[in-house]
């Protein structure tokens, strides 16, 4: 069954060598999430990491090595389409809730498929939003053992 979202920032951590302690962290969560697997990526989360990763890192990742971390997460972790009804579930999101677009349509993702918790450092930890809990799992307070 699965349990969490995962939101872009975890999988940009998880190779980012500017912030070791993130690293390791977003590490240790894919790791964890990622055994059973008891999480799932958004398509759009893939993507935008995919984007950062080629315009924003410095240096840049190399797109071999892009599509190395991309297949191990297409491996690893069911990945979950934006379709017509995300976005205007995402809408609502934005209208209803005050979310920045692109995190409405995590949210909405996450809600649609019936997925109680998305984590990402985006939104405010512990909030619950019809249904769906957002935490921060990069955070050192949150406790890794509960994933």
């Amino acid at each position: 069954m699965l349990r969490y979202v995962l939101d872009t920032n975890v999988l940009l951590y998880a190779i980012d060598g500017s912030d070791a302690y993130r690293q390791a962290r977003a590490q240790e969560i894919l790791s964890r999430v990622g055994q059973i697997p008891s999480a799932a990526i958004p398509v759009q989360a893939l993507s935008e990491f995919s984007s950062v990763a080629l315009r924003k890192f410095e240096p840049p990742v190399a797109p071999d090595e892009l599509l190395q971390h991309v297949e191990l997460y297409l491996l690893t972790f069911p990945v979950l389409p934006v379709t017509g009804q995300v976005v205007l579930e995402a809408i609502r999101g934005v209208r209803n809730h005050q979310f920045a677009f692109y995190d409405a349509q995590i949210w909405a993702v996450a809600r649609l498929n019936q997925i109680p918790v998305v984590l990402s450092e985006d939104f405010s930890p512990g909030r619950t939003v019809e249904g769906v809990t957002f935490l921060n799992p990069l955070d050192a307070s949150f406790d890794l053992e509960k994933l």
